[in-house]
């Protein structure tokens, strides 16, 4: 597949389940290893890099899991904290788990999502849609130049949907870079994003603006019947 994201875009990426969205965003921050092809991730092929120099390139790129990689014994503080242990000398990020560090930033981070008062509350007391806002402010602390998304609203109403894909794409605009979403709302697609990116089968079979594209089109092209 051939795709180029530029600084400063908001890119969808759609497609039914099993088309590879998963996949290409796994590859682009360094997870998966590609078995073809050539990949450049802020100038650097990530599959050339080992131990401090992949952890760099990673504190770069911020990923908003599916699964969304959270420990749920641990607080919220933690968790939101581990956003930024790519920049964080191990000593910190130890003594961070008996003191927490950042914890004005950490709040207001969660303030965003609208979980403030939950700072210290273990993560897996919190509800599904809540716990995706927790992953949702560990990026927000992150500040990466790439931000990666992978359905971040899936588990979230309209609104909160509507103000996560917001969030994201002003830390994209705030740190100059770009953000890669994959959605399967054709809507939201269309609302926070202004380049739409289509995989089937893992290839690209759609690239076109947002402003050139109708619902309608999309809804077909996921196989959305009304």
């Amino acid at each position: 597949m051939d795709l180029t994201v530029r600084a400063g875009e908001r890119v969808a990426v759609v497609g039914a389940s099993g088309a590879g969205k998963s996949t290409l965003l796994a590859v682009a921050n360094g997870s998966v290893v590609p078995t073809a092809g050539r990949v450049q991730v802020l100038g650097t092929d990530p599959a050339g890099l080992t131990g401090a120099a992949l952890r760099r390139l990673r504190a770069r790129v911020g990923t908003v899991h599916q699964h969304l990689e959270l420990v749920g014994p641990l607080r919220v503080v933690h968790n939101v904290n581990a956003g930024r242990l790519g920049r964080w000398s191990a000593g910190r990020a130890a003594w961070s788990l008996v003191r927490p560090q950042g914890v004005e930033e950490v709040v207001a981070a969660l303030d965003r999502v609208g979980l403030a008062d939950r700072v210290y509350d273990r993560t897996e007391r919190l509800s599904g849609g809540q716990q995706q806002r927790v992953a949702l402010a560990r990026v927000l602390v992150q500040r990466p130049e790439l931000v990666l998304a992978d359905e971040p609203a899936s588990a979230l109403d309209p609104a909160l949907a509507d103000t996560a894909l917001e969030l994201l794409g002003e830390l994209a605009a705030d740190t100059g870079g770009a953000l890669v979403v994959c959605l399967h709302d054709p809507a939201l697609a269309l609302r926070h994003c202004d380049r739409v990116v289509g995989l089937r089968a893992g290839r690209v079979v759609l690239d076109a603006p947002a402003t050139e594209l109708t619902l309608s089109a999309l809804e077909a092209f996921y196989g959305v019947t009304r």
